[in-house]
C-alpha cells in the first residue's frame, strides 16, 4: 500500500522523521546503555555473566516475534496508530522491568520491549518509505540513523557510568522518559494516511506472506541485511565479555574503545548522504561491503597473532562500521521494494527476517564463544560477509542493470 504522492525532502517534513528518530534512538539505547551493564545485572541476579549476550538476543527476539503481525495491521488500522500503540506500549515494558527478581523475569522483558524493534522497522520506516521518494527515503534514513547512532556512542560510556555509580534501574527510566517524549512528537507531527486502510480480512495476510518469501529477489535482497547488520550486532553483544571480562578491560575504557567504532558508522552515513545522488542507486554498497570484508580479515589476523589483538579488533571493527553505514540504508530500500505487496506487510517480513537472524546467529556465536573465544567471533564476522559475494551481490548488481536498461529505453 503505497502513497500515490509523495512529499519534498523540506525543514517541515522532517519533523516527524525526527520524532521517529527520538524514539527509535530510546529503542537503541535500551540494548546499547543496558549491554555494558549486563555483567552487573548477571550479578544482581546471581546468574553466569555467560547470560549477558541473552539480554541482547531476547530483545532481538521480540522484535521478530511481533513483526508478521504490526506491519499488516497499521496496513489496516492506519500507521498512525499502531506507531503510537507499540510506542505507549514500550514505555509500559520499560517500567515493568524495574519489577523483575530474577534472570527469567528480566529476559521475559526484554523480550517484550525488542516488540518496539519492529514498531520502527515495520510501521515507522514503512511510513518514511510511503511519505518520500526513493532518494529522499535513502537520505531520510540516514539521517535519522547518523541521530540514533548517537545510542551506541553513548550507550557503553553511560552504561558504565551506571555500574560505577548508580543503580542499572535509572537506565530503564530515562529510557521511558525518552519514549514518552517521542509519543508526544508523533502524534502531533506524524502525517495521516492518504490512502484508505486495506479492508482484506487477515486470511489473506498469510497468503501475502507466502508470496513474499517465495520471491527470490525479495530473499536475495533481504539476506543482504543481516549480511551488512549482524557483525555489528555481534560487537555490541558480545564486546562486555571479550573487552572487560577476557582482556581486563575497565568499563570507561571499554566505553571509549567504542568510540571508534560508532563514529566510524557515523561517517559511513554521512559519506552516503553526500554521494548518494552521484552513484546510480546501490553502487555504495557494492564498495562499502567489500570494505567490511576487509574488516573482517584484520578480526581474523588478530585473533589467529594474539601479539595485535586490540588494535586489530579496532580497526576490523571500524571498517566493518564503516561499511555497513555506507551500504545498509540502500539495500533496505531494495529490500522493501523487491516486493508489490502492501509495504506494511512486506516491512514486516523484512523485519521478521532480520530480527530472526539476529536472534539465531548471535545465541549461537554466544554458544562457540564459550568454548573457542574470541576466534569464534572473528570467523563468525569473516563468514556473515563472505556470503555477501555469492548471492547478494549477484541479485544487486542484476537489478542495477535492469534499472539501467529501463532508462535506456
Amino acid at each position: 500500500m503505497q502513497s500515490t504522492s509523495f512529499q519534498k525532502l523540506s525543514r517541515s517534513t522532517l519533523l516527524f522523521p525526527l520524532a521517529l528518530v527520538v524514539f527509535e534512538f530510546a529503542v537503541y539505547i535500551c540494548n546499547d546503555l543496558i549491554q555494558p551493564a549486563m555483567l552487573s545485572i548477571t550479578q544482581d541476579f546471581g546468574v553466569s555473566s555467560t547470560w549477558a549476550p541473552s539480554s541482547m538476543s531476547f530483545y532481538l527476539l521480540g522484535g521478530a516475534c511481533i513483526a508478521w503481525l504490526l506491519g499488516p495491521l497499521s496496513d489496516r488500522l492506519g500507521r498512525k496508530r499502531v506507531l503510537l500503540a507499540g510506542v505507549m506500549f514500550f514505555t509500559i515494558c520499560c517500567l515493568l522491568i524495574l519489577l523483575t527478581q530474577n534472570i527469567q523475569q528480566f529476559l521475559t522483558l526484554r523480550l517484550l520491549q525488542g516488540m518496539g524493534l519492529s514498531v520502527i522497522s515495520a510501521v515507522g520506516y514503512a511510513a518514511i518509505q510511503e511519505i518520500f521518494t526513493e532518494r529522499d527515503a535513502i537520505k531520510v534514513m540516514a539521517l535519522m540513523a547518523n541521530i540514533s547512532l548517537l545510542a551506541p556512542l553513548l550507550g557503553p560510556i553511560l552504561g558504565a557510568f551506571l555500574i560505577d555509580y548508580v543503580s542499572w534501574h535509572w537506565g530503564f527510566v530515562a529510557i521511558a522518559s525518552l519514549s514518552f517524549l517521542s509519543w508526544f512528537g508523533l502524534k502531533s507531527k506524524m502525517p495521516e494516511q492518504q490512502q484508505k486502510p486495506i479492508k482484506q480480512p487477515f486470511i489473506y495476510l498469510f497468503k501475502d506472506f507466502k508470496k513474499i518469501y517465495f520471491d527470490r529477489n525479495f530473499l536475495g535482497l533481504t539476506l543482504a541485511l543481516p549480511i551488512i547488520a549482524v557483525p555489528l550486532m555481534l560487537w555490541v553483544a558480545l564486546s562486555p565479555v571479550i573487552l572487560v571480562k577476557a582482556l581486563g578491560f575497565s568499563s570507561m575504557q571499554y566505553g571509549l574503545a567504542q568510540f571508534p567504532i560508532f563514529f566510524a558508522l557515523i561517517a559511513g552515513n554521512i559519506v552516503l548522504l553526500k554521494v548518494i545522488d552521484r552513484f546510480p542507486l546501490g553502487k555504495t554498497a557494492l564498495i562499502g561491503v567489500p570494505i567490511m570484508f576487509l574488516g573482517a580479515l584484520f578480526l581474523l589476523f588478530g585473533a589467529i597473532s594474539n601479539i595485535y589483538l586490540v588494535p586489530c579488533l579496532l580497526i576490523g571493527m571500524t571498517l566493518i562500521s564503516f561499511g555497513e553505514g555506507f551500504s545498509f540504508s540502500v539495500m533496505y530500500r531494495f529490500a522493501l521494494m523487491s516486493s508489490n505487496i502492501s509495504k506494511g506487510t512486506v516491512a514486516a517480513a523484512v523485519s521478521m527476517f532480520l530480527m530472526f537472524s539476529f536472534f539465531i546467529i548471535i545465541e549461537l556465536v554466544r554458544v562457540l564463544y564459550m568454548h573457542f573465544h574470541i576466534p569464534a567471533f572473528a570467523w563468525a564476522c569473516f563468514c556473515l560477509i563472505g556470503l555477501w559475494f555469492i548471492c547478494p551481490q549477484v541479485m544487486l548488481k542484476r537489478i542495477m542493470q535492469q534499472r539501467l536498461n529501463a532508462k535506456q529505453f
